[in-house]
């Protein structure tokens, strides 16, 4: 194994998988109108803007509510206190306070007005002054009066619950900003501790679960490339089985978090589309870092038991990638995993879909034929034999001197020619597909 050029690539992978970083999580709610009969209804194309209070100046983009009287925000930041203003026309303006990141039951209640919109200036006037709920006027029923108890009792209900959310919301930035300060200083037992810890707070939850989950994962992938890279310089033997039995564990482990992350997240849903996007993304890296981890326990040689279960974590990261040169680089990373640790036949097909659309490419060319002279060998098969030679005979003959698989390439093709009494034909080259 070129180890250098493995650490290398493992480590670039994952300096690009820095969104490690993500600390904001949704906001959700909806607004209704009171009406004079105390009945109410949802107000549609309401603007919700969320104006920062632990600061004296600031604000984030609006939102608008749906026919529902739903609205959303993607995220907003962790640790940070908001006032949400609402206005529409035909209402008095309102001015919900001490919203933070991850409240997702919020109901604002708006009456019928003059459709005025604060200035950001008479925002924070009204705030200073303690201003909450536009209060009800006029004579009320008692049905009214038993309503707007019982709207308080939801309030006071609603407090209690903001503030398990807000200490929750602490306890997960606190935890994440740990566990990302420790992954920065290399600390990834500690990160991975931290990540775990503001898992804890709660595990289902998909506004932050996932997040930590991929974190957890990279920080475990860190730390097991580490721990691979230390046992090939080790020399007493059972001191280097326990090293790689660890490398197992972590990389297992780095599996199953972004096994966790996909099935939440396969889960959530959002009519916001861009909480929505958030959670495609999240999904999209979780299912990357799963192909990822298949393929470092091949490379690793630590587990080379789960070849199905990785050609289907490759087939659906096929169906959600976008880019055909990461779709590319990710084929060949693992057929060559799999072909490394002394598996044949599965790369097989790999190699021959990459050569389909990119049939120049000698690396998939090379690892096809050593597949199929190696498969043909076991098997005593010589057309599969005559096939392997053929590919590798065009590999020889047109691949860089220097391309590191030209020894290997170059014994099989002398071993199947002497032993085997083969000799190479010509064969005609794939044509390149318009646009690859």
């Amino acid at each position: 194994m070129n180890t250098r050029r493995f650490f290398f690539l493992v480590v670039l992978a994952l300096l690009m998988a820095n969104s490690v970083l993500a600390q904001t999580l949704p906001v959700r709610g909806k607004v209704v109108l009171r009406k004079a009969d105390g009945t109410t209804v949802p107000v549609a194309d309401a603007l919700v803007e969320p104006y920062r209070t632990d600061i004296s100046k600031g604000k984030l983009p609006s939102a608008k509510t749906d026919k529902k009287g739903n609205f959303a925000f993607a995220g907003l930041p962790l640790g940070q206190t908001f006032a949400l203003v609402v206005s529409a026309p035909g209402i008095k303006p309102e001015i919900f306070p001490n919203v933070k990141a991850g409240m997702e039951d919020i109901t604002i209640t708006v009456f019928e007005g003059d459709g005025k919109r604060y200035t950001e200036e008479e925002v924070r006037e009204a705030l200073s002054k303690g201003l909450t709920a536009t209060p009800v006027t006029g004579q009320m029923s008692e049905e009214e009066k038993k309503r707007l108890e019982e709207e308080a009792k939801r309030r006071a209900e609603y407090e209690e619950k903001k503030k398990k959310v807000e200490e929750a919301n602490a306890a997960i930035k606190r935890a994440l900003d740990e566990g990302v300060k420790a992954f920065e200083a290399q600390n990834y037992d500690l990160a991975i501790a931290k990540f775990e810890e503001g898992i804890m707070v709660d595990p289902e939850f998909e506004g932050s679960a996932p997040i930590l989950y991929n974190n957890k994962a990279q920080a475990l992938i860190r730390r097991a490339v580490g721990k691979y890279n230390q046992s090939l310089s080790e020399k007493n033997p059972s001191a280097k089985a326990e090293i790689l039995a660890q490398v197992k564990q972590d990389l297992l482990n780095a599996l199953d978090s972004s096994e966790k992350a996909i099935q939440i997240l396969s889960k959530a849903t959002s009519t916001d589309a861009n909480v929505q996007k958030s959670y495609e993304q999240s999904k999209a890296k979780a299912i990357s870092t799963r192909v990822e981890v298949y393929r470092l326990l091949f490379k690793t040689n630590t587990d080379t038991t789960k070849t199905e279960q990785a050609i289907a974590a490759l087939q659906e990261y096929e169906a959600i990638e976008k880019d055909p040169a990461q779709i590319l680089k990710t084929r060949l990373g693992l057929a060559d995993a799999i072909r490394e640790s002394g598996e044949s036949q599965t790369p097989i097909a790999i190699y021959r879909k990459i050569l389909e659309t990119n049939p120049d490419n000698f690396d998939a060319m090379a690892g096809l034929g050593l597949c199929l002279v190696n498969q043909g060998v076991i098997s005593q098969d010589k057309n599969m034999m005559q096939e392997g030679l053929n590919i590798l005979q065009q590999f020889a003959d047109s691949a860089p001197e220097n391309h590191p698989l030209k020894p290997s390439v170059k014994s099989a093709v002398e071993y199947l020619k002497t032993e085997e009494k083969l000799t190479p034909q010509k064969t005609t080259r794939p044509t390149r597909r318009r646009g690859q």
